[in-house]
């Protein structure tokens, strides 16, 4: 008699796996590529430095400092900007998820400001609040205010109606819904918006010092660019691509915290 056939768990429900070390192994295998055709001439060292020298150009400023005096000020300015920007882009998304009338006066006013290259109004800004650190942070709040806003009130309305509803039923009080069962069900909307949010913020915090900053990693890049130092360039490019990484490690450890209950 033949021994039953065992059938394949079919219910995750689409949940992705982690698999670990492929990233890891794709990147290193992309590095050495890159390594070897600059040695070998396949690719001409005024395209692509070889990435031993970017290394190096990277250790060369953790030894001297220059490192931490241009990561500082990027840090701070992201920091306080992305605050700004994002703290009152949830606040103003949720009261547009909740509220009709705020959403009738207010929709209008974000889908008017959300196309706008934000890049573009850093001359406003510069005039408005002065070429030193609040135009930097006015120009990083804007471009994640609205990215948030679209985001949080998105998610405020992809809330489950059936279970606002059923706390409707059973009596709870509205502040009650909301906290209990509005907030929870937007959470993972709103931080999948704060990938998206801080991303452009780092962008943004390149462009805004690329005008009138000594330091920050946006200023030093511009440096090398003007010099075609292309290892200070890539090094520049790098520490750009950590942070962002960095953030998103860290978002996804927040989602992993808070977000349990979806697991």
């Amino acid at each position: 008699m033949a021994e039953p056939r065992q059938i394949p768990f079919r219910g995750g429900g689409f949940r992705p796996q982690r698999i670990p070390g492929v990233g890891l192994v794709v990147f290193v295998a992309l590095i050495a590529l890159t390594e070897w055709g600059t040695r070998a001439g396949w690719i001409s060292n005024l395209t692509l430095p070889r990435p031993s020298d970017v290394a190096q150009t990277l250790i060369d400023l953790w030894q001297s400092g220059m490192l931490m005096q241009h990561m500082a000020p990027s840090l701070s300015r992201l920091a306080v900007g992305s605050a700004l920007g994002v703290t009152a882009g949830i606040g103003i998304g949720v009261l547009i998820g909740l509220f009709s009338m705020v959403r009738a006066g207010l929709i209008p006013l974000v889908s008017a400001l959300f196309p706008i290259p934000k890049i573009a109004l850093l001359p406003l800004f510069v005039i408005w609040f002065g070429i030193d650190e609040g135009s930097k942070y006015a120009l990083i709040a804007l471009g994640t205010f609205t990215p948030t806003v679209v985001a949080t009130f998105g998610a405020v309305d992809n809330v489950d109606r059936t279970l606002i509803r059923m706390g409707q039923s059973f009596g709870l009080s509205w502040w009650s819904i909301v906290a209990k069962i509005v907030l929870p069900g937007a959470l993972p909307g709103i931080l999948s918006g704060l990938r998206i949010s801080l991303s452009i913020g780092i962008i943004l915090l390149v462009a805004a010092e690329m005008l009138g900053a000594q330091y920050g990693i946006g200023a030093y890049i511009l440096q090398a660019g003007s010099l075609y130092d292309l290892e200070r360039l890539f090094a520049g490019v790098v520490i750009l691509s950590a942070l962002g990484v960095t953030l998103s490690w860290v978002i996804s450890r927040i989602e992993t915290r808070m977000l349990r209950w979806r697991t």
